[in-house]
């Protein structure tokens, strides 16, 4: 059993755990955290999961003494013995934490290895927790001699005390968004980290694919991105072991994506497997097979305020036609089966609330059944920051 935590927008990070793991597997049990019931948990595959632990203890209540002793026995039992020198980080969450107490328990360990000839280097807590990014530049997790120990306080009261496995490489991601050679802020700039959180909405644990196949075979799954603008999704699929395949109505948009998967394979010193060529997504012909489609779509113009009423249905307007006519010619093309997660817009004005495509709610009309998640909604997976008007709905779909 492993602990996650989830994200700045955590129902998207839930939907992500259900389409890997089953939804049956995924259990909320906070704002913050969810457990999945598995027998390995990789972090580094997973874009809306920051850390995860591997659980080792369950407490009936949220006591910090009884947490404290229990983390102090269990590690002062399993170090007694280390050969070498430990560097501990203790990251707690939970209602009525503070940094004083978390940073006490690591010191009342540190002493007691002591005796025991360990030495340990602890991470001092200016906050009850670590940031992802202190775990990450530490190597928490990645050996056995750095670790975070991970303690939740469910909503029920409960607290979970698991030992992390790792956090996200966040060096990684920025080094792929910010060191391709070819950007383009005009067309939008998707993030790596949305990127492999849609593909893993799409394919998941391969279980809805209509021609499965695993991708460690001769012939990997194929991922078409229609919109594929500098190639980012492309990128990200290659990197998790998939074939791309990208067009775009932009020549441009072909280049660019050729240079950035052309530094990929030189960066990674592999061979990927992909294929780019021109197209308009209202009209384009491509070849087969299509194993998943993963696509940011048209999210029309972008804007700095909430746009006037008129303005906005001009422009909702105009992209529920092109996504529509996307969809209709996509539909022609796929098996029944086929998953796709489609990124689409939607706009927020000032009071928070979201304008949606109208094409949505009738999506069934144009042969597509939306995923039926088990602990969230799918009118949940809107991603965008504080300062966004134009949001990015994230569509789990089904060719039906």
């Amino acid at each position: 059993m492993y602990i996650t935590m989830l994200g700045r927008q955590p129902a998207i990070g839930i939907a992500e755990l259900e389409m890997v793991f089953g939804g049956n597997n995924v259990t909320v049990i906070s704002s913050q955290f969810a457990i999945v019931d598995c027998d390995f948990f990789d972090v580094q595959k997973f874009g809306g999961v920051p850390k995860a632990g591997k659980i080792i203890a369950e407490l009936p209540g949220n006591n910090w003494f009884q947490i404290s002793q229990k983390i102090v026995k269990h590690y002062t039992d399993q170090w007694s013995t280390f050969d070498g020198k430990i560097t501990l980080g203790i990251s707690a969450y939970g209602p009525n934490i503070n940094a004083r107490e978390v940073q006490k328990t690591g010191i009342i360990l540190k002493q007691k290895l002591k005796k025991t000839g360990v030495s340990l280097r602890l991470i001092p807590n200016t906050e009850p927790a670590l940031s992802s990014a202190t775990s990450h530049h530490n190597k928490l997790g990645l050996s056995q001699n750095k670790v975070e120990i991970i303690v939740a306080v469910a909503n029920n009261g409960k607290t979970i005390i698991a030992e992390s496995t790792g956090s996200q490489n966040i060096t990684a991601y920025a080094n792929r968004d910010q060191e391709r050679p070819k950007r383009d802020a005009f067309v939008g700039m998707l993030p790596p980290k949305l990127a492999q959180i849609m593909l893993n909405l799409a394919v998941g644990g391969y279980s809805k694919i209509p021609n499965e196949t695993p991708c460690s075979s001769e012939q990997p799954l194929v991922i078409l991105d229609p919109f594929c603008g500098t190639g980012v999704i492309l990128q990200e699929a290659l990197l998790m072991g998939y074939s791309a395949y990208g067009t775009d109505l932009s020549e441009k948009m072909i280049r660019y994506s050729r240079d950035n998967l052309n530094w990929l394979a030189d960066k990674y010193h592999a061979q990927f497997d992909w294929y780019l060529h021109e197209g308009d997504a209202l009209n384009a012909k491509w070849r087969q097979p299509i194993d998943a489609v993963v696509s940011e779509s048209y999210l029309g113009q972008p804007f700095s305020a909430p746009p006037s009423p008129a303005k906005l249905v001009e422009v909702r307007d105009n992209c529920n036609h092109i996504i529509t006519e996307f969809l209709r010619n996509l539909g022609s093309q796929i098996i029944p089966g086929t998953p796709l997660c489609i990124a689409v817009p939607a706009w927020r004005d000032k009071t928070g609330q979201f304008t949606h495509l109208p094409l949505i709610a009738t999506i069934a009309r144009l042969g597509y059944k939306p995923h039926e998640f088990t602990n969230i909604s799918q009118n949940d997976l809107l991603y965008y920051r504080a300062d966004q008007i134009v949001a990015r709905e994230l569509l789990v779909l089904t060719r039906m």
